[in-house]
């Protein structure tokens, strides 16, 4: 399984790079640069968030949780100000969610907020499951992706924390299993052969480009929980809310 697990991990880097390339080569990358190692932010990014309220999931969302990466920064501006609940990662989960409730921060400082270093300042952390649970149920996610297809596999860039969030907040019991995910892309970043996927890589049900919304055909099923034994023993080490789950899950059995 380690040999799969590391050929499925080069095959996806050799992806990756062939977009961020891609990207920076057309000039359809923008900073932060150069794109390689990043969520690539892209040109028209900022268009895409338009195209979220042609959902009728989003329209109806009232907690949503979205990446904290650059090309997104105007997604979760969007959520704001339609008066949606957002719920943030931390770098790396290592100080757990940050939520942000739009009737709590000034009108001229949404920009600000949305933002990392803004999202600190203007959010709330929630470090443990007790405090993730009792914002009660999250509707709608938006990721960052590198590269995508049109069955809504998924390319991160590479450090697995996207798939790690899913995980936990399915195993608090705040997402369902089937909750809409979207992500917003460059075309570019759309490729036509299948993504080589691991156990734990969660499917996405929308790309949206910058010209309007592709909804994703035969999305692939999505893991059901922690895949505890694809853990990598740094991210358990560093990540409080992650060993408390294990720990709560080991008591129950």
């Amino acid at each position: 399984m380690k040999k799969d697990y590391r050929r499925i991990g080069d095959e996806k880097e050799l992806i990756r790079k062939r977009i961020w390339d891609k990207m920076a080569e057309k000039g359809i990358a923008r900073f932060p640069l150069p794109p390689h190692g990043r969520i690539p932010n892209f040109r028209g990014a900022e268009r895409c968030a338009e195209y979220l309220k042609s959902l009728k999931e989003w329209k109806e969302a009232e907690i949503v949780k979205i990446n904290p990466d650059s090309p997104q920064r105007g997604v979760r501006l969007r959520a704001l100000k339609e008066g949606k609940t957002l719920l943030m990662p931390t770098p790396g989960i290592r100080e757990g969610f940050l939520i942000l409730n739009p009737e709590s921060i000034p009108g001229s400082k949404l920009w600000e907020s949305v933002t990392i270093k803004g999202a600190f300042r203007f959010g709330k952390k929630l470090k443990t499951a007790d405090e993730i649970s009792g914002i009660g149920r999250v509707d709608f996610i938006v990721e960052g992706s590198v590269a995508v297809n049109r069955h809504g596999q998924r390319l991160g860039k590479g450090e697995g924390y996207g798939d790690l969030e899913f995980g936990i907040l399915l195993e608090i019991g705040v997402i369902d299993i089937d909750i809409p995910i979207a992500t917003t892309v460059h075309p570019v970043q759309i490729v036509n052969e299948n993504l080589p996927q691991n156990m734990y890589d969660v499917s996405l049900d929308y790309i949206i480009i910058p010209k309007g919304v592709l909804k994703a055909e035969n999305r692939a099923r999505r893991p059901e929980g922690l895949l505890v034994e694809f853990l990598e023993r740094k991210k358990v080490e560093e990540i409080s809310i992650l060993r408390e789950i294990i720990i709560e899950s080991s008591k129950e059995k």
